[in-house]
């Protein structure tokens, strides 16, 4: 009886209490179950670890962490609906999100695909080149991430300006992407053509191999100079939402590249023009996009 009794006095004493007083209670609270848990840890350091006296500052932040965590999941109330946290599956979201990147998806499978088409044309030409082909391909990498840097940079920075109605300044965004890959791959470039032979001898100590890279090498670094804008374009178009006309720009050059690969095998061409066939991709890929940002309404 005297429990109940006393049960029923601390509720009536906190039902009475007004609201200023309840939100004291609940800072307090928790402030309270902060400094228990730092001192069970204190205690915790002395007994086990032999350490006697204040510990340092970690303790206390790994106080507040434990009771955030503690009081979180088993006290604190979230208003889930207010911050969207409740999880339903919006439809109409999907569809839309699905039309959008559907096409990205097929857009980056064909750019892969590419490389393999490549290398198994390579791959009838002989073992010496295709061995040059996976050096340069390899050397080319540390291009290849910059160029796709700046190109995804552009895309984000282009759905901006769309968003802000700032189309008009997508242009002179893309120019000033490009000017700032050129500043920093020129230099790059320079280094490789200088010290090309250390690059190349770095992956094989055969002469032979070594002479034979020269010129692809020497073609695959001149491909920067194009690539970047073709990049660059193509993403700022992707950037508009526009990614079903990516892939379609992305499927023609796609054609046009393979057909010149296949007329290129019938041909005792040397393997530079293998490489120089990259120009025709990455120019027709910014050609589409330059013309699509120019005249298409988006």
């Amino acid at each position: 009886m005297l429990l109940k009794a006393t049960e029923c006095i601390v509720s009536y004493c906190f039902e009475q209490m007004n609201y200023t007083y309840k939100k004291i209670w609940l800072i307090a609270f928790p402030v309270m179950m902060s400094i228990l848990i730092e001192q069970l840890i204190n205690i915790t350091d002395a007994l086990f670890l032999g350490h006697v006296g204040d510990v340092e500052l970690g303790a206390s932040a790994l106080a507040g962490i434990w009771f955030l965590a503690i009081y979180m999941l088993g006290f604190g109330h979230i208003d889930k609906k207010a911050y969207g946290l409740y999880w339903h599956i919006d439809i109409t979201i999907l569809k839309e999100v699905f039309s959008i990147s559907v096409w990205s998806m097929l857009q980056f499978f064909t750019s892969v695909a590419i490389w393999f088409l490549f290398f198994v044309a390579i791959e009838r030409l002989g073992e010496p080149e295709l061995a040059v082909s996976n050096i340069v391909r390899s050397v080319s990498a540390l291009f290849s991430v910059i160029v796709n840097s700046l190109a995804g940079v552009t895309s984000s920075l282009v759905s901006n300006l769309i968003g802000a109605g700032e189309k008009k300044k997508v242009f002179p965004l893309c120019h000033k992407i490009i000017r700032l890959g050129y500043a920093t791959g020129i230099p790059l470039i320079a280094l490789a053509l200088f010290f090309h032979q250390p690059i190349i001898g770095a992956y094989t100590e055969n002469p032979d191999i070594i002479q034979l890279a020269w010129l692809p090498f020497l073609v695959m670094l001149l491909n920067y100079f194009f690539a970047l804008p073709g990049y660059v374009y193509l993403n700022a178009t992707t950037g508009t939402g526009a990614t079903r006309a990516v892939f379609i720009f992305q499927v023609t050059t796609t054609i046009a590249y393979l057909f010149c690969l296949w007329g290129l095998g019938y041909s005792n061409v040397p393997l530079a023009t293998y490489w120089a066939v990259e120009y025709l991709y990455v120019i027709l890929l910014g050609t589409q996009s330059v013309i699509y940002l120019k005249y298409k309404q988006y």
